[in-house]
Formats: C-alpha cells, structure tokens, sequence
C-alpha cells in the first residue's frame, strides 16, 4: 500500500489500533525517518486518546500506555545489544497483559511474537510505500477502514 502524507501514515496506525488485540504485536521496521514512529503515535492515540503524548521510546526503551480496552506497551529495540534485553524489559508481560508495539523488530534476531503484523514501512518518492505481513492470529483478519 502506498501512504501519501503523515495523515495517512497515522490512519493506518489507528485502524491497526482498532483490530489489535490483547497477547498480539505490530512489528514496525524500516529506515530511520520512513515513519515508524507516526505509525506508533496513530495506533497508541487510537487505543487512548487523540491528543495522547507519544513521545519516542528511544531512550526509554519502552513506554506504556493504559488504552481504553487493553493495555500497549510501545518499545523501540534500537539501542538494545541483544534479544534477552527486550525479554527482560518486560516484553513477554506486556503481550501477557495487553499488546505490544516494537519498533526495530530485527534486534529480536527471529524471538519475534507468534501472533504478530510484520509493517515495513519504505520511502516512496514523498510517500511511503507499506508491506503488511500476518503471522498468527494476524492471518486473514481485515483492518477495515483507514478513516
């Protein structure tokens, strides 16, 4: 799929936010600046509030939001040296207690979430062009709208 702006970037990352579920991941990949991040804020706002703050987790490691109907962790792996590091931030609680949002999923060296969506996201011209993969209880679910 083809994302013209920043508004359609973030609209997917709401319909994600819609269908996601508790024990589930959306794995975000792509260059720095190809908007992850927009996706993220989308998603994070959808399960919260609109004018959440969703401020990067570069540093941070991992931030946590209390959603309407489950809770989304948010990391960002980039920083991490190996793949225990995420388990030790809490991944494996976050998908026991809510869902996860990971940002660099490649850090995790193939320990990804079984019941996740793979989003590379790639510059397009001025847009992005986006890859969805379904693994799991991913797999035939539609995202409805992008509205």
């Amino acid at each position: 799929m083809i994302l013209a702006d920043d508004a359609a970037t973030a609209r997917l990352g709401a319909a994600l936010g819609r269908v996601l579920g508790v024990g589930e991941a959306v794995c975000l990949s792509g260059p720095l600046g190809a908007g992850k991040s927009t996706l993220a804020r989308g998603l994070i706002r959808s399960l919260t509030t609109p004018d959440e703050d969703v401020p990067s987790p570069t540093f941070t490691l991992v931030q946590v939001y209390d959603g309407r109907r489950l809770t989304i962790a948010h990391f960002d792996l980039y920083r991490l040296s190996r793949p225990d590091e995420a388990y030790e931030l809490g991944l494996d609680e976050a998908l026991d207690e809510g869902a996860a949002l990971i940002e660099w999923p490649e850090r995790l060296e193939g320990r990804l979430p079984a019941d996740r969506l793979d989003v590379e996201i790639a510059f397009d011209g001025d847009g992005r062009r986006v890859r969805m993969t379904p693994h799991g209880a991913w797999q035939g679910r539609s995202l409805g709208t992008l509205d």
